[in-house]
């Protein structure tokens, strides 16, 4: 378990994420509202060179960041909104992770539909702003974790 003292932590967090990210990476995130999910990608974002607004994409579903600084695509998604696993296969996310990383928030949402080689994040809250994540690291991303 990692200790996420406070939102900046998390998105600090997030930065260090940030630097072992590659193309076709899935970051699935998991945690009930408030837990930190946008915080952690808000991080991972800026840590990859965007500046800007990060929104979760609760009502578009897929917000795609790209261009600019950035160095490496990413796609945002919040599956808060999906109901049916088979909603997914509109959002073409096997096709985005030919040249993009996928953050996903409520990757539960997906079911078996969720790639075997995803990070998976657990955020969950402690209080007082604090938070606690645990990881289950695939093959994939054992090299690479835990960030630096």
């Amino acid at each position: 378990m990692i200790r996420l003292g406070d939102p900046e932590a998390t998105a600090e967090f997030g930065k260090a994420v940030a630097k072992l990210l590659r193309p076709g990476d899935v970051v699935a995130l998991f945690g009930t509202l408030g837990a930190g999910k946008t915080t952690l990608t808000r991080g991972v974002l800026e840590g990859l060179g965007h500046e800007g607004d990060v929104q979760s994409p609760t009502f578009p579903i897929v917000q795609v960041y790209e261009g600019g600084e950035m160095r490496l695509p990413i796609w945002h998604v919040d599956l808060y909104r999906i109901e049916d696993e088979s909603e997914v296969e509109e959002l073409a996310l096997d096709e985005a992770r030919a040249y993009a990383s996928l953050i996903i928030e409520w990757p539960e949402r997906l079911g078996a539909l969720l790639w075997h080689d995803s990070l998976r994040l657990h955020l969950s809250v402690l209080g007082e702003g604090e938070r606690a994540l645990t990881a289950d690291v695939p093959p994939a991303w054992r090299d690479r974790w835990p960030p630096r």
